[in-house]
């Protein structure tokens, strides 16, 4: 973080400032901010957050022996350090974030992009992030820091150097990509798709509707609009964004679209797309697996060239990434048995796409195997939509359907009634009785793809089955 005064820091948060040792009100900080004791190092800010279940109160003398300088609370405690006591702690993350990003900014050239959708978020931050750091200090988020705490502390990681500062806006309920979006207004927001994820949560995907569109909404006036020419959804916010003044630069597989993705390859060892850039001709090769990875670097392109990026550099940047993320879309394994771990996020659409790659990238001597999981917060759409994927799987012809755990049984049950009945498709409680399975049905030849949302824990399973056939 920037350096602030303990006092301007009280003002900000609209805080009680109590000082102690030889701190004084004009005693500065700077240290990284976060709400984890454990990654709290010398001169850091600790925010103690209440959780669902523990206290971050409790771990204030942890993060004073790891060395904070000052604590963020909600009541006063005696532990040695200074503390701003506030009302709501996530709050005050909140609002320091928005003074600290607007006090780099206006002190700089700091350049903000905000990226949001229903699938494929975390990959095209990422993607970005690749191509923005060869021109300059960018910040991006760790994993998937896109909610009311995760998007704050990456903001807080900026300083008087950065050039970019990426942003992961996910939606947890409605007005909140408008929240977030909000505390920095972004120069460029990016929307990847409209789809079923959290539709649960939101009532249908026309409320999804609403929810994404927030960021366009909050995408400062006279700034960009990156959309998605391929989802009408998406395409449907271009008046938003012109009410705004903003210019709208489009991505995707149509002719409308300004960065475009012609003919597409998949193989197991990535995806060859030419493209269309403003007109000009290029090739990409990338080497996250996925046809569906094409969109989101498409995404990240458009948005990187609006910047002043030279397309040939920004290509041949994506080309240099291996995996979008960690449990995401990744090789392990070994050429005899190879494992795709795509289990940290899961909703009918990347379930979809997941399944797709996998028929795609498995050759006429190999087999599919699908190791699916639970899809979460789609409330009432979810036995629709897990029964789609069941038919799904059997429509492109995987070959062994394993499907673990009760939220995901209709999967199974689906695979049955479409003909997956003599020992295609398979049903376990757990994780464990799927090992055990798994690591005497895997054979040589064998293309595994390990599925699930985060919530169903599969992603461990994906691990083991790769440390088993490494």
């Amino acid at each position: 973080m920037i350096s602030l005064s303990l006092s301007h820091l009280a003002d900000v948060l609209g805080g009680r400032l109590v000082v102690r040792g030889d701190d004084t009100p004009d005693t500065l900080v700077s240290g990284l901010v976060d709400t984890d004791s454990r990654l709290i190092g010398p001169g850091g800010i600790f925010v103690a957050k209440p959780g669902e279940t523990t206290d971050g109160h409790l771990f204030v003398g942890t993060a004073v022996e790891r060395g904070a300088a000052l604590a963020i609370v909600e009541r006063e405690l005696d532990d040695a350090v200074s503390q701003i006591v506030v009302p709501d702690a996530v709050a005050a993350l909140s609002d320091l974030a928005r003074d600290v990003v607007a006090r780099v900014r206006d002190a700089g050239p700091l350049q903000i992009v905000g990226i949001t959708g229903s699938n494929g978020k975390t990959t095209t931050k990422n993607l970005l992030a690749r191509i923005l750091e060869d021109e300059g200090e960018t910040v991006a988020p760790r994993a998937s820091f896109n909610n009311e705490v995760g998007a704050p502390l990456t903001m807080l990681r900026v300083t008087e150097n950065t050039r970019y500062l990426v942003s992961e806006f996910g939606a947890s309920a409605p007005g909140a990509i408008a929240h977030l979006a909000g505390l920095v207004t972004p120069d460029v927001g990016v929307v990847l798709m409209v789809g079923m994820a959290h539709a649960g949560g939101f009532g249908g995907i026309e409320s999804t509707f609403h929810a994404k569109s927030e960021l366009v909404k909050a995408t400062r006036e006279g700034g960009l609009a990156v959309l998605n020419a391929d989802d009408p959804r998406v395409a449907a916010m271009e008046p938003i964004a012109r009410e705004r003044g903003q210019e709208v630069r489009w991505f995707g597989r149509g002719e409308r679209a300004e960065v475009r993705a012609l003919d597409v390859e998949v193989s197991a060892s990535g995806t060859r797309a030419d493209l269309l850039v403003d007109g000009e001709p290029f090739t990409l090769t990338l080497r996250v697996l996925g046809e569906h990875h094409v969109m989101n670097a498409l995404a990240a392109l458009a948005a990187a060239t609006a910047l002043g990026v030279a397309a040939a550099d920004a290509i041949a940047r994506l080309e240099t990434v291996e995996i979008a993320e960690r449990w995401r879309m990744q090789p392990l394994g070994s050429d005899r048995v190879r494992i795709i771990n795509d289990a940290y996020n899961a909703s009918p659409d990347s379930m979809a796409a997941a399944l797709r790659t996998l028929a795609q990238i498995t050759g006429p001597e190999e087999r599919t195997v699908a190791v699916l999981g639970a899809m979460s917060e789609l409330g009432e759409y979810a036995d629709e939509e897990h029964d789609r994927v069941g038919l799904l799987a059997v429509r492109l012809r995987i070959q062994r359907i394993v499907v673990i755990g009760p939220e995901a049984r209709r999967m199974y049950l689906e695979a049955i009634a479409q003909g997956s009945w003599d020992g295609e498709a398979v049903f376990f409680a757990d994780a464990d009785a799927a090992y055990d399975y798994l690591s005497t049905e895997l054979r040589d030849g064998d293309r595994v793809l390990v599925k699930s949302s985060n919530s169903a824990g599969l992603r461990h399973l994906g691990d083991r089955l790769g440390d088993l056939f490494a």
